[in-house]
């Protein structure tokens, strides 16, 4: 995607209700961002999933990507 500022604080950004007013607002969107950026962004290493699923297989003993998903992957 980019730098951080092009993605939390930018005009347009999906982690933005409104104006930034002031710090609080500053801070609301930098926490929703980090939030997402450590537990729902796909990441390509984890072969497309966002990290708490893939911890969440790696408990399970699901350490990669099924055969099918990781013929998807290459395919893509």
């Amino acid at each position: 995607m980019g730098l951080f500022k092009n993605e939390a604080i930018r005009n347009g950004s999906p982690f933005r209700t409104g104006a930034l007013k002031g710090l609080a607002d500053v801070e609301e969107v930098t926490f929703d961002w980090v939030s997402w950026y450590n537990n729902d962004r796909l990441h390509s290493f984890l072969g497309d999933v966002p990290p708490d699923e893939f911890e969440a297989n790696y408990y399970a003993g699901k350490t990669g990507p099924s055969a099918d998903e990781a013929a998807n992957i290459t395919a893509a």
